[in-house]
Parts: structure tokens; sequence; C-alpha cells
């Protein structure tokens, strides 16, 4: 047992006090670069494939700030490693790193061109997505019954990600759909799933990009909603619905069940092509 008298303990019970305080702080700071980072991360969908999630890009990069930012409060024994892309920096830029770690400011000289407030809409991929804000402390919640594995039979239909988003008017957009709606159930086949889906013509042979699969009754209580029912560019005729086979449906109950507790999803077989 640890006094409370012990400094350690003392010091971490004003942080628990201060807690919520600086995690708000710390959403506010990220929500001022969060379009930089939507930017970024529609772009790299773009190039790379259009099965790429922007959303888990962009949670990525957020951790990876988070523990960059570590560097400032270093004590000289124990320092974050470094990315690997981060080794080829120069010398004199890991100079000037390492300076302002030692000042404590973790605000370098301004710089010319935008700021970081300032409107990006003619960005590609941007619009629509500026309300989107990241909830740093909240998690995405799965219950209720459209989160009940169950709600998963053996006449369940099933349509792919990419022809949700353009069933829903995000064709342009194609990840806008899983940052928008990150409470959506949604699969991500393995290669033993696209096997099937590209032998029953449901998808072209796609490489190593990823294809999710998402609950054709989900797209479609979207469609009705307000967000959509009255949009000129609803296209339901795009969404091509079709039943899987028995032992996908069993995968995809297992992992919605997996979700549903909290649990972590194992990465895909296959990276991005």
């Amino acid at each position: 047992t640890r006094s409370f008298t012990d400094p350690s303990v003392s010091m971490d019970l004003l942080r628990a006090v201060l807690q919520p305080s600086i995690n708000e702080e710390i959403r506010g700071i990220f929500n001022k670069y969060m379009k930089f980072f939507q930017t970024a991360a529609i772009n790299v969908r773009d190039n790379v494939g259009e099965e790429v999630d922007p959303e888990q890009l962009i949670q990525e990069t957020c951790r990876s700030c988070l523990e960059q930012a570590k560097l400032l409060f270093s004590d000289g024994k124990k320092v974050v490693p470094r990315l690997p892309h981060e080794q080829a920096v120069p010398k004199r830029a890991r100079q000037m790193d390492e300076e302002l770690s030692r000042r404590g400011s973790p605000v370098p000289k301004k710089r010319k061109g935008r700021p970081p407030g300032q409107s990006l809409s003619n960005d590609r991929g941007v619009s629509g997505m500026a309300a989107w804000k990241l909830k740093v402390s909240e998690p995405v919640k799965r219950d209720g019954p459209k989160w009940d594995p169950s709600r998963l039979t053996e006449t369940t239909t099933f349509v792919l990600g990419s022809r949700a988003n353009k069933a829903l008017g995000m064709g342009g957009t194609r990840g806008r759909l899983y940052i928008k709606h990150p409470h959506l159930f949604k699969y991500a086949a393995d290669p033993q799933d696209k096997h099937w889906l590209t032998e029953q013509q449901h998808m072209r042979a796609i490489g190593g990009k990823m294809a999710y699969l998402l609950i054709e009754e989900d797209i479609r209580d979207l469609a009705a909603s307000e967000d959509y029912r009255d949009s000129v560019d609803l296209r339901l005729e795009e969404l091509k619905p079709f039943i899987p086979p028995a032992w996908m449906t069993e995968k995809m109950q297992k992992h919605m069940e997996t979700l549903r507790r909290g649990g972590d999803v194992p990465p895909p077989e296959e990276p991005p092509e």
C-alpha cells in the first residue's frame, strides 16, 4: 500500500482531477488540424485503392501525433522511438526538433501559407466532411438490435461497400460512408471471401485491395433517413445485393460479436495494393 504522502500518488490524483479538461483541450487541438488529416486520408484512398478506410488512417495518425508529443516531456532517458521514415530527417531538422523539445515549446515558428483554421472547401474530397469531428475519448457504440449477431441469417442480403457509397451518392468520395457513419457494421472480406465474390461475379479481382461487406438493410435504412431520402444523388439500383454462403455468414456473425464485445479486429491478411 502506498501512502498519500507519496509524491507520485499526490501528482496522479491531481492529474485525475484535471484529465477531463486536458482531454477537451486535446480534442480541440486535433479538431483544428482535422481538415488536413481528412484531405490527406482521402488522397491516400484515391491513390492506393477505393477500399482504403480513411477513418482508420486518421485515427492512426492522431495516435502517432500523441506518441511523438511525448518527446516534449522526455527526461533524456526514455525517448519515444521514431517511425522509420523519420530516421532519414536531415541533421539540421533533428537538431531543431530536439531544441524545441528542450525548450518545452510544442509550437514552431509560423510559416507562410494557409492557417489551420482556413477553409479547404476547394480541396478534393473535403466537401461535406467539415462537420466530422474527432472524438478522442468517445468510443464507437456497438449495441442495440442492429448489432445482434442473430440478425445475420442464411437469407440476409449484403452489398459491397463501394456500391453502398455509390448508392448513397458518395461515389466520388468512396471512403466517406465509413467516416460519416462509424456505427455501421462492416466486414472486411478475407482472401477466401474475395475468391467466392469474384467467382460469383459480385466483384472484380482486386488483388490486395480491401473489400468491405455491409448489410443491405442498414444501407436502405440510411437511404430512407432524413439525410438521404431527398437527395438527387440517391441511386439504390447500384446496391446489387447478394446472399453469401452459410460459411461466410457465420464468419460475419463472429466478427459482429467480437466488435460488439469491444474486442480488437485482427489485421487484414492482405495489405492494401
